[in-house]
């Protein structure tokens, strides 16, 4: 789906009250934990974030998932093994109604792909 929206407070203020938004605001708590100085803002009608003028993640709620996207996941978990269990494609890591955000290593993948970006690894499609 897409949101039109001028602030990271106009999207958020557009979500419905229901699972995704459980979910998308799970995921934007660890990505702000994991880096502060990270800049939030909107980018392709989405949540986008910063680091030092670099866009590390975007993150925006679909239709019967809430999508993380963050260019190539491979690497940032080569082994797969952040991301078990969970829908991942390319750059896009996919969480449906019945997975749970707290149950999963997301936090652990986000740390990682925050720690790649502030040593210039290029973690791109």
């Amino acid at each position: 789906m897409q949101y039109e929206a001028a602030s990271p407070e106009e999207y958020l203020a557009q979500l419905e009250t229901d699972w995704r938004r459980d979910s998308l605001m799970q995921i934007r708590e660890i990505i702000l934990s994991a880096a502060p100085d990270m800049e939030e803002c909107i980018h392709y009608k989405m949540l986008g974030y910063t680091l030092d003028g670099s866009y590390v993640f975007h993150l925006n709620a679909q239709r019967n998932y809430v999508s993380l996207y963050v260019g190539d996941a491979s690497r940032i978990d080569p082994k797969s093994e952040l991301l078990k269990g969970l829908s991942v494609g390319k750059g896009c890591i996919r969480f449906s109604k019945t997975k749970s955000v707290a149950e999963s290593r997301i936090g652990d993948f986000i740390g990682r792909a925050v720690e790649l970006a502030r040593q210039g690894v290029d973690i791109d499609c």
